[in-house]
């Protein structure tokens, strides 16, 4: 893989120079583009495009492989009041056999050992009785790595946000401060020091349900020991969890989802009139300097692809594109010298719209996961196709935390 992504980004930047040849052209001779040279920048920013996706692509995949899905261990968690935690290693290996055959073949092939087992840690949803096509069980804590990776991996803000994880869904009442006012002070001989009290505000970090709706796989596949199921079903269950988590991240409504980051943002810069789908130099360096200097090390730009692609076409005042492709492998391509990250669950260039977050997003949103991730297995329903249908539930939250850390841009109404 990495020959391959060294190939791409040498491509990147081969097609990233000839537009800027074709752009240099017109613009040393003081007038527009050919027709010709217009269709060849157009090509040319065509594949630039498709190139940088498969960057993306890869970079995602390559953060995936990097999950040992052998030696996993359980992230730090935050326990309520009153819990214990106590951890038996084997036992966890052998609730991990026992799921992974349920998985495979269902509970009536499992031994009254493996049954009792994943008993334990059945979960009925709310008003079921117990039954296991109402309930869920607990997922071992490989599998939910790997789905917790994977909804990373595809969730845009999950991967930069702060995450903490607790074992249960109580509410969690989370502290949020902003000091960036407060300074210390020189003190002179026999004089009392003077306060500066943090001023703290509280949010509930609460626990939303999501499912990945189902999941339906045929009985021969199953039925293939060389399917690896166990590693295939987390991934394409924390796809789909990790898409639509990602869309509440960015723009929730808070109300029975996570408030979205850009939901009620502090707008750092609003576009000059006309400016309902575009974004000017003189923009971005505004929305830059919008947040307290203490963030800015930490900074970086998020954006939907396509305003990604408005970026692209802007230069500073000397003329120099903002938009620098990545100059080698293990570097971040950079807008106006800041990293950035690709959500595409961020709004399209619209008026009135939040198009371009920066800021410290680590500082700025705060995501709460639950330990316990659930998933069933319907048989019976789908036996006349011969398939056996899966369903994992997840529960989450997010909700802006030091909101001075972030802001955005809002193109122009009209």
């Amino acid at each position: 893989m990495s020959d391959r992504l060294n190939t791409l980004i040498d491509e990147q930047n081969r097609v990233w120079t000839r537009m800027q040849e074709i752009t240099g052209a017109a613009e040393a001779e003081n007038r527009d583009m050919t027709a010709e040279e217009r269709t060849n920048w157009d090509a040319a920013e065509t594949r630039l495009t498709e190139v940088s996706g498969d960057i993306e692509r890869l970079n995602r995949m390559a953060a995936l492989d990097k999950v040992d899905r052998g030696q996993l261990v359980a992230p730090p968690t935050i326990d309520q009041p009153g819990e214990r935690r106590d951890v038996d290693e084997d036992a966890e290996v052998r609730y991990a056999e026992a799921f992974g055959a349920y998985l495979r073949r269902g509970m009536t092939r499992l031994s009254v050992e493996q049954q009792d087992l994943l008993q334990e840690r059945f979960e009925a949803r709310a008003g079921s009785t117990q039954d296991d096509t109402l309930g869920g069980y607990t997922v071992p804590e490989a599998y939910r790595a790997v789905l917790t990776e994977t909804m990373k991996a595809f969730g845009g803000i999950y991967a930069l946000a702060t995450v903490i994880t607790t074992s249960t869904g109580q509410d969690l009442p989370w502290p949020t401060s902003d000091d960036t006012g407060n300074e210390g002070e020189y003190l002179t001989e026999n004089t009392q020091v003077n306060n500066g009290d943090v001023t703290f505000g509280q949010r509930k970090l609460s626990a939303y349900t999501i499912n990945s709706k189902m999941v339906r796989l045929p009985l021969q596949l199953l039925q293939d020991n060389a399917f690896d199921l166990n590693t295939w079903l987390p991934r394409k269950q924390g796809e789909r969890i990790g898409r639509r988590g990602g869309r509440a991240f960015a723009t929730g409504t808070g109300v029975e989802q996570p408030e979205g980051i850009l939901t009620n943002c502090t707008v750092g810069k609003t576009g000059g009139s006309g400016q309902t789908t575009s974004i000017i130099y003189d923009d971005l360096v505004d929305l830059e300097h919008s947040i307290d200097p203490a963030y800015r090390n930490t900074a970086q730009y998020v954006m939907a692809d396509g305003m990604l692609k408005a970026i692209r076409k802007l230069k500073d005042t000397q003329g120099r594109p903002l938009w620098v492709p990545i100059p080698a492998p293990g570097f971040p391509a950079t807008i106006n010298g800041f990293k950035y990250t690709i959500d595409n669950s961020f709004p399209v260039p619209a008026a009135n719209a939040k198009t371009v977050l920066f800021g410290d997003v680590a500082a700025g949103y705060i995501i709460r996961q639950v330990l316990a991730v659930q998933n069933l297995r319907l048989t019976e329903r789908y036996a006349d196709f011969l398939q056996v249908g899966y369903l994992a539930f997840a529960r989450h939250d997010g909700k802006p935390d030091d909101t001075s850390a972030i802001r955005c841009y809002q193109h122009a109404a009209s």
